[in-house]
């Protein structure tokens, strides 16, 4: 066994939402299962020991002199994640189950679908008593609370994490917020103002961020050394939560629409000469996509862009590029979905992917591959996808401004 081996495989939210929207969408039965006791069931792959923990007293004598010889895997562990899945893998092969070819969690055997997120799993069969009797229907899966409504929508909420949250930050009965943060603030560095302080605020900085996960890089990227103006707007943040606890996404899908990906950018919309010195991001463009199958969100990000773009076109395509890794990972996940014989909506014999694009000089870059001297300093990398462009698996579309649902 090799010490450092511990990367284990979960699946993908992408995948987790899509199979949902396909439930809904074919009337298929979802139900899901959790592994008690997952880790210490599957077996240890070498002789392991440990320290007696404190308490412990054996009649060996001083527990100094004396160790434990593990019979099992433990949480916390640093192979037991990657022992675990590998148990998994087997176990599932053994009953039938194929291994996947694009995501690492998803299985198949016949007409049915088993996804696994460590210690939690979900079947998608054509019905009921396809699947096992003990298996039951989703409810709180990995923290996420899944409704099945009775009027034909499925419905996720978080409200335990959100009152963890509000419990973690301490702002008892102080007055909510309608929207995440103010329209016109925009957060950096700020060297020489005020330092963020634990007693004006009772939290802890960086756990408070770790809990609020990728959903609040604005105040993330000051973690290392954060000021009292990034305290505050996280104060901003959680009165905002307070106030929308009860709302949740709702997966409602409609039959008109497929595979569809909306894609825009901010062009340097955060620069700030007074604060550049310190924040060489402010020049960076920003990012912001959303990816749609049946009309249902599956991947939506807002994100900096790795290098500093020269205009507003080198900033839109760079944005096109970096949504593009997140949507041929999914062509490739409903390409096998059908080639397994399950249904995938398309409008194409080929599963395909409509980007809807606000910018002209963007547009005309993906579809021609032509350089310029504007155009050719962007990094070769960037242009990836326009092989899929080329094969018409990806159709890139114009759209009004108004209408551009990831206008970032």
């Amino acid at each position: 066994m090799n010490y450092f081996e511990t990367y284990a495989p979960v699946v993908t939210w992408f995948a987790i939402r899509l199979i949902i929207i396909m439930a809904i969408l074919f009337t298929l039965s979802l139900c899901q299962i959790d592994f008690v006791q997952a880790y210490p069931q599957a077996p240890i792959e070498t002789d392991m020991y440990m320290e007696l923990p404190k308490g412990i007293e054996t009649h060996h004598g001083s527990s100094k002199d004396h160790v434990l010889m593990l019979l099992s895997n433990l949480y916390g562990q640093k192979q037991a994640g990657r022992i675990w899945n590998s148990y998994v893998v087997e176990k599932l092969c053994n009953i039938g189950f194929q291994p996947p070819l694009i995501d690492e969690c998803v299985f198949f055997r016949d007409d049915v679908i088993f996804i696994v997120y460590v210690d939690d799993g979900i079947f998608l069969g054509p019905n009921n008593q396809t699947l096992t009797d003990v298996i039951r229907h989703p409810a709180d899966y990995v923290g996420v609370m899944i409704t099945n409504h009775s009027n034909g929508y499925i419905e996720f909420t978080q409200r335990a994490l959100i009152d963890a949250i509000i419990n973690d930050v301490n702002i008892g009965d102080a007055y909510t917020k309608p929207v995440p943060a103010r329209a016109t603030q925009q957060l950096h560095a700020l060297k020489d103002s005020l330092c963020f302080d634990e007693c004006d605020f009772n939290f802890n900085y960086r756990s408070v961020v770790v809990i609020f996960f990728f959903a609040t890089h604005q105040v993330a990227k000051y973690s290392s050394d954060p000021r009292k103006k990034h305290g505050e707007a996280i104060i901003y943040i959680v009165r905002y939560l307070k106030k929308t606890h009860h709302l949740g996404l709702k997966f409602w899908p409609n039959e008109s629409k497929g595979f569809e990906y909306y894609f825009d950018a901010d062009f340097a919309g955060n620069w700030n000469k007074d604060f550049a010195e310190h924040d060489p991001s402010t020049a960076k463009s920003r990012s912001g996509w959303v990816i749609f199958y049946a009309r249902c969100p599956i991947i939506w990000a807002s994100k900096l862009q790795s290098q500093v773009a020269l205009s507003t076109t080198e900033a839109e395509y760079i944005a096109m590029s970096m949504a593009l890794r997140d949507v041929i990972p999914i062509m490739e996940l409903m390409s096998e979905f059908r080639e397994r014989n399950f249904k995938v909506m398309c409008t194409q014999p080929q599963v395909y992917c409509k980007v809807f694009e606000d910018n002209s000089g963007a547009l005309e870059l993906a579809r021609l591959p032509k350089l310029c001297p504007r155009t050719k300093q962007i990094n070769i990398c960037y242009h990836h996808f326009r092989e899929h462009i080329r094969l018409r698996r990806i159709k890139v579309l114009p759209i009004r401004t108004d209408d551009q649902v990831a206008d970032a």
